[in-house]
């Protein structure tokens, strides 16, 4: 019996080496650990392309980042708040270290809060950062989505993560409102005293929601508990599950870029996640985290202990909400109350449905909705992965700055009230302002900003065509004044011609050629009015046979004046040299 060899002898050749040895223990050590949990997971591929994964480098793709890296500064501090929190609307008698409410009988989820802000090292702080943080979670989600509106990012393969980012800021706005009320104070009890308004106002079933919310009638004893459970576990589940799917269909599809030379819809010019993509982005982590608690140690926000206890008796006047719910009480405010009607023994209060209970999921909808109505209009089914600059899109761009006008119109009349005393000015006339300009201005800054971005495109043909102006006037012989303009380089001029024509489309006739009715005929005359709408003042770039002949021309305009000029300038230098002499 012969002793088993490491390889069978038909694989022993001349010329074979010797195995070499593993570099140190340390080595070994590592990619046995990776290796044990590549064969019980098979992550080594996933993580393998994940690093290699290439993004683009801009500012204000940021913007994404600070919204992810503000929730996770919510999650943590959050986490440091609940241990002290304490969800409950039972009273207690205060006998803290705040002087001005020893003795106050209050519930314990407030008795709690001024605990933490009082007696814990570092509460305060932590509460703050936390109100701060949840603050810039919902601006950068705001200002996110315009970027990746007026940009186009929205578009064919995205539609899905432009779906999911809307629902992640309906629920950011949500969340905010559950974390604003557990505190249980003056301020935020008013606030929810005014959603168990609004939700009476549901037709038929507004009572049967109010004790199913409240647990009986307000303001019962479950609201907080129920808000500090949606709002610590529900809500966070459902907005850390949507950010991953964000962020997983942004790594799997290819991330979109601003146009510019060498960068197509086939590739990303950009810098791998590791090391250099992986580096920045932690390293941007810390420095949003460092702004936030600046603020936070700075600026004071929600001081709750100057509120009190929530008290249904007492009405708070000039109380405000946070600036993101304030479109909604805007809404409110400027509503007619004529709009109140009673029939069949019930009464629908119209005068406070549509700003309280329907504007609100409407937004959204109609925010969530919008890429599949311009793929509708364009008929467009492309994918897309270079970014638009916005003047190239001038009606969408106009419907984006008008929905926003109509946003900050609402907002500003949430404030109708400390306008009207704080300016010495009718609260009336304040109120019909807001309504007027509310259907007034949203048309008009359409309007203006259409015409803006047409002319900054006419612009752009004439300095493709022409080139820039240098400040440098030329008189010919016969006494003509021109400007010389001096030639785009190559990477500005495709700057300025790369986005593609367009055109409205043509419609179809409405029978084909046999006399038969098309069924989509409706339907194609509905897009061909929208794409009229969107296309019709149309500025397309120059064209290659354009450029050329500008060119061409110009180059003659150089070839004749040339001489005139040569001769102009020594006939000056003749006569300067004369007068001198």
């Amino acid at each position: 019996m012969t002793e088993p060899t490491d390889r069978p002898a038909d694989a022993l050749r001349e010329g074979d080496s010797a195995p070499q040895a593993p570099a140190s223990a340390g080595a070994r050590k590592i990619g046995g650990l990776a290796g044990w949990v590549d064969d019980r997971t098979g992550a080594a591929k996933p993580v393998g392309y994940l690093m290699k994964k290439v993004f683009p480098d801009h500012w204000s793709f940021m913007l994404g980042e600070i919204a992810m890296y503000s929730m996770i500064i919510c999650l943590i501090t959050g986490a440091f708040l609940t241990f002290w929190f304490v969800p409950s609307m039972g009273e207690t008698v205060y006998d803290g270290s705040y002087v001005p409410l020893r003795g106050v009988l209050m519930s314990e989820a407030y008795s709690s809060t001024v605990h933490i802000s009082f007696d814990i090292k570092g509460g305060l702080m932590i509460r703050q950062i936390h109100h701060w943080a949840a603050l810039m979670f919902v601006v950068a989600i705001v200002v996110h989505m315009f970027r990746v509106f007026f940009t186009g990012a929205f578009r064919k393969p995205r539609e899905i993560n432009w779906v999911i980012g809307s629902v992640l800021a309906l629920l950011a706005i949500i969340e905010g409102f559950a974390g604003y009320s557990l505190p249980d104070d003056l301020l935020s009890g008013t606030g929810i005293r005014a959603m168990a308004g609004f939700v009476q106002t549901s037709p038929v079933i507004g009572t049967y929601l109010v004790y199913g919310i409240f647990g009986g009638p307000f303001p019962g004893e479950a609201i907080i508990p129920r808000l500090y459970s949606a709002h610590v576990l529900l809500i966070p589940a459902i907005l850390v599950g949507l950010f991953t799917a964000h962020i997983g269909l942004v790594a799997l599809q290819k991330h979109t870029q601003f146009p510019g030379p060498g960068r197509t819809n086939d590739n990303v010019v950009g810098y791998p996640v590791m090391p250099v993509y992986a580096a920045k982005a932690g390293g941007f982590f810390f420095i949003v985290f460092g702004v936030l608690t600046l603020m936070a140690a700075l600026v004071q926000i929600n001081p709750v202990w100057a509120y009190g206890p929530y008290d249904p008796s007492p009405v708070t006047a000039g109380s405000q909400p946070d600036w993101y719910m304030g479109f909604a009480d805007g809404a409110l405010r400027l509503l007619p109350g004529f709009l109140e009607i009673t029939a069949f023994g019930y009464t629908l209060s119209l005068n406070i449905i549509p700003g309280a209970l329907l504007l609100l999921p409407l937004v959204y909808v109609v925010i969530g909705v919008y890429p599949f109505v311009e793929r509708f209009v364009t008929k467009d089914e492309r994918e897309h992965h270079l970014l638009q600059r916005p003047r190239n899109a001038p009606v969408r761009t106009g419907i984006g700055l008008a929905g926003a006008t109509a946003y900050t119109v609402l907002m500003f009349a949430s404030a109708n009230d400390i306008m009207a005393i704080k300016l010495g000015m009718s609260i009336n006339d304040l109120t019909w302002f807001f309504r007027i300009g509310f259907f007034v201005l949203p048309p008009i800054v359409f309007w203006v900003t259409k015409r803006v971005c047409l002319s900054l495109q006419r612009r752009d043909r004439e300095q493709v065509l022409h080139g820039r102006e240098s400040g440098t006037i030329i008189r010919t012989p016969d006494g003509r004044f021109f400007e010389r303009h001096e030639a785009e380089l190559p990477q500005e001029q495709w700057l300025l011609v790369q986005h593609e024509p367009v055109a409205p489309l043509e419609i179809e006739p409405e029978t084909d050629e046999h006399g038969v009715a098309r069924p989509a005929a409706r339907k194609d005359r509905i897009r061909a009015a929208l794409s009229r709408f969107y296309f019709a003042d149309a500025v397309n770039p120059v064209t290659p046979a354009e450029l050329a002949a500008a060119q061409h021309h110009g180059h003659e305009t150089e070839a004749i004046d040339a001489p005139r000029h040569a001769g102009e300038l020594e006939s000056a230098e003749a006569a300067e040299t004369a007068g001198r002499r």
